[in-house]
């Protein structure tokens, strides 16, 4: 039954795509849904940005070993990340009308900062998109008995096949049906677990109070390290192509930014639900807390609950888990092909060329994923580690572009290769302090050196 109701769930969102596909005419509605979504659309897309595997299996796999102190990369993160970007970012880059973050540095530093800066934007994704799949393969392996590895190679082919078909259509529509089964799965199973617990006040009772911890210790080490997980997504994910693509895909300004706002208090929300979910089970079957804690709540569910309960769990997290995969695989598609391809074909691509292509990155960043999926699988440290990079490269040249007049294509590329050598020396020494906090640093100081010290017109070169 639960396999059928899976095999069914998986078709479903493959017509789901196919139907959406029909929308799609240009590579605008491709990659931006022809920056058309109501509000619904857009924050339900937004809401399904990060809340996959990473939310359902890292987070509270973490939250079971470190409690809520050990969690403030996702969901807090996420969610400064959303706040910063309705307060700050949507606004100004919607009304630039752009179809990429790469068509930023375009726009504000010329094309030969277009092309470095989208080298940066897309590798990162490919860390991420591996986290998905290799949650996707974890749920197969628990439920039909699958080796991670095949439910991996399985996952990504439907997951590519949808996504190759509708694009952003395609996402958008399916992630507010998604974004309901999500909340309805996780709502059942919570209740279900708190009448089997007696009620709330037992769960309560056996947690240790430092697991609620949420500050850090007055040490400048452990303070160091509590601002660097707030910034790895918090941070890190405001140049992302991902949440811009799902921004800027808006019916208006004001849906943007608003949508930005319902997104984070919805993710803030329904995100704890897995943490509350995994306290449950520690309580209910504590043996389960023991091994690997990844597989804890997908194993209790399976083992312990109803069958309805199993295919509304299941459900939720194959909905998370695809909605996020499917966007995350398109952004670095978009990248590759508006910002790498097309400036280098000098206008000759015709856009239903240019939409071909966009399909290829998919099918090519998909392939790259699946092997490191099935080389990896701590699917916290695949997310942390994807969103890094653009925090140390991207941040502080998307900050300062867009609010400093001064900022110029040198201080731009200074800041990208000084952030990322930095991070890489620093890791290389095995920095007792997290390398990206003097990396991030460096981004920024280079960025005000470079434009503040060089004369726009005597760097003509870089545009």
């Amino acid at each position: 039954m639960l396999f059928v109701s899976i095999i069914a769930y998986l078709l479903l969102t493959i017509f789901i795509g196919y139907w959406a596909s029909r929308k799609v005419k240009t590579s605008g509605d491709f990659l931006l849904a022809g920056r058309s979504l109501p509000i619904l659309l857009s924050s339900s897309a937004l809401f399904a940005t990060w809340f996959g595997s990473e939310t359902v299996f890292g987070a509270s796999s973490e939250f079971l070993k470190g409690g809520l102190y050990s969690v403030i990369e996702d969901p807090f993160g996420a969610v400064l990340c959303l706040v910063l970007f309705g307060l700050f970012f949507a606004r100004k880059l919607y009304n630039m009308n752009l179809l990429t973050l790469g068509d930023f540095f375009k726009v504000r530093f010329g094309k030969k900062t277009e092309l470095i800066a989208s080298i940066f934007l897309a590798p990162p994704y490919v860390g991420y998109i591996a986290a998905q799949l290799v949650a996707m393969g974890l749920i197969l392996n628990v439920v039909i008995g699958l080796e991670v590895w095949q439910g991996v190679v399985i996952s990504s082919v439907v997951v590519t096949f949808y996504t190759y078909i509708g694009g952003m259509w395609a996402i958008s529509i399916t992630d507010f049906m998604q974004s309901i089964v999500i909340v309805v799965g996780l709502l059942a199973l919570s209740i279900i677990l708190v009448v089997k617990s007696g009620g709330i006040e037992p769960i309560l009772t056996e947690v240790h109070p430092s697991t609620f911890r949420f500050l850090p210790s007055w040490n400048f080490k452990e303070i160091m390290l509590y601002v660097a997980a707030w910034s790895v997504l918090g941070l890190g994910s405001i140049p992302s192509q991902d949440v811009f693509q799902r921004v800027m895909s808006s019916g208006s300004q004001k849906i943007a930014v608003r949508s930005c706002f319902i997104a984070a208090g919805l993710y803030l929300t329904i995100a704890m639900l897995p943490l509350f979910i995994s306290l449950c089970a520690k309580h209910l079957y504590p043996e389960l807390a023991s091994g690997d804690t990844q597989l804890a709540l997908p194993t209790m569910v399976l083992a312990h609950t109803p069958m309805v309960i199993q295919v509304l769990f299941f459900g939720s997290l194959l909905s998370a888990i695809m909605s996020t995969t499917s966007s995350a695989i398109l952004a670095p598609a978009a990248i590759f092909s508006e910002n790498l391809i097309k400036p280098m074909a000098n206008g000759k691509l015709t856009d239903k060329k240019l939409l071909l292509i966009t399909r290829f990155g998919v099918l090519g960043f998909a392939a790259v994923a699946t092997v490191m999926a099935c080389v990896r699988s701590n699917i916290y440290e695949l997310v942390g580690e994807s969103s890094v990079l653009s925090l140390v490269s991207l941040f502080a040249p998307l900050v300062l572009g867009l609010y400093w007049k001064r900022a110029n294509a040198l201080g731009a590329l200074l800041a990208m290769f000084l952030g990322t050598i930095t991070l890489a020396f620093f890791s290389y020494l095995d920095f007792e302090l997290p390398s990206l906090l003097p990396a991030t640093l460096v981004s920024f100081v280079a960025m005000m050196v470079g434009s503040l010290f060089f004369d726009e017109k005597k760097i003509a070169w870089l545009k």
